[in-house]
Parts: C-alpha cells; sequence; structure tokens
C-alpha cells in the first residue's frame, strides 16, 4: 500500500492534564481549575440513549469501544509516519483504514495530534485527534469509524466539539482556525466528510455547555 510521509509542524503546549471522575462524568485537571471534558459535554443529552444502548447491547458496545480505539491508534501511528503492517491487520481495521486513506493523505503540515487543550473562557478540557491543514486550510480534523452512514442532523455534537477545540486553540495560541473536517469510515463502506467553520456553531456548543452545567449543578 502506496503511503504518504507527513510533515510536522508542532506547536508546543508542554500541557498534561489528569483527568478525574465526578459522578460519571470525566473531568480535567488543569492549571486553570478543574474542567468537565469535551466529548462529556457535548454528547450529555444523548448520554441516556447510549447507557441504554450499551446495555441491551453489551457485545456490540464492547466492539464498537475496540474499533474506534484501534483505529485511532492506526490513524495515528499513520500520521506520525510509523511504519505499519497493513497486511496484518484485522480485516475490518483494514477496510476502514483504506477507505479513509484518500481523506487523511489531504493532511499535511500537523501542527498537534493527539494534544490536550483546555479553555477558561468556555470551561472545557479534552484531547483533540488533529489540527493540521486539510486540503490546504487550518482545520480541526476528527476521525470517527462508524457501523453506518451519518446523517448530519444527528452529529452536531461532532460539530459542537470540533468548535470546542477551535476556541481552545485560539485561546492558546492566538490563531482562528475557520474550518473543521469531520472524517467518518463506515462498516458498509461509505466514505462521509463534513466540513464547516467553528463559528457558525458557537452558539451551539454555549447552550450545550449550559444544559450540562445546570443539570450538574455547576
Amino acid at each position: 500500500m502506496q503511503r504518504k510521509t507527513f510533515t510536522h509542524k508542532p506547536v508546543s503546549f508542554d500541557l498534561k492534564l489528569e483527568e478525574v471522575y465526578q459522578n460519571g462524568s470525566r473531568l480535567y485537571k488543569t492549571p486553570a481549575g478543574i474542567f468537565p471534558s469535551v466529548t462529556t459535554v457535548v454528547g450529555w443529552e444523548k448520554q441516556q440513549f447510549f447507557s441504554e444502548w450499551r446495555a441491551r447491547n453489551p457485545e456490540e458496545s464492547k466492539r464498537v469501544t475496540s474499533r474506534g480505539t484501534k483505529f485511532h491508534k492506526l490513524l495515528e501511528d499513520y500520521i506520525n509516519n510509523v511504519d505499519i503492517d497493513f497486511d496484518g491487520l484485522h480485516s475490518t481495521q483494514k477496510a476502514l483504514f483504506s477507505l479513509i486513506k484518500p481523506e487523511i493523505d489531504k493532511i499535511d503540515n500537523i501542527v498537534a495530534l493527539e494534544q490536550p487543550l483546555y479553555s477558561k473562557t468556555i470551561g472545557l478540557a479534552g484531547r483533540v485527534d488533529c489540527i493540521a491543514e486539510y486540503d490546504g486550510k487550518l482545520s480541526i480534523i476528527d476521525f470517527k469509524a462508524s457501523s453506518k452512514e451519518k446523517r448530519e442532523s444527528d452529529i452536531d455534537n461532532y460539530f459542537a466539539q470540533a468548535t470546542a477545540y477551535a476556541l481552545m486553540y485560539q485561546e492558546r495560541t492566538n490563531t482562528i482556525i475557520e474550518n473543521f473536517a469531520i472524517l467518518i469510515a463506515c462498516e458498509d463502506g461509505l466514505r462521509q466528510v463534513f466540513q464547516g467553520n467553528p463559528l457558525q456553531y458557537v452558539r451551539h456548543l454555549s447552550k450545550l455547555v449550559k444544559k450540562y452545567k445546570e443539570a450538574h449543578y455547576v
């Protein structure tokens, strides 16, 4: 399999975040205080639905979680120019990677990969998948594996998550990021790319943060 060699131009934050858990929520200890994780907050409204689904489908839940972890690690290694035994990959991972590879190869000049970030302004913390140029535009890039096609109306939490990382990066570097790219490889053979301007989702993110804090008396 022909592979690309990626250029890395990392922005150093020298930042480590410690995970803590309270009342089922994941939080991070940051230099500015303890903040809830981005994924916890933007997915909070859908949490009950997925909790019930996991309870009804424990084996599939375990498989999907494992699939996502391995998928992210594979893409991280690929972007880090690590030698990968593609022929030795599990068939599902190989199929998902082959599907998403054309989009991954549009990435270059990586400034952050699995980078911890936080924002005192929005009171959130987390670890961004990737910040790099995607098709020539500096972007928040998120990698997703899915069992089936995603409808845009069902993944507004993905857009809010990308917006949060854009705001965190801006707070740390004074650099405005005007694009996000959600790259999804589906087991049914479909590849999806959703792009947008984070600034268009700031209000939506603020609503999600407010609802989470009201529910948790923060």
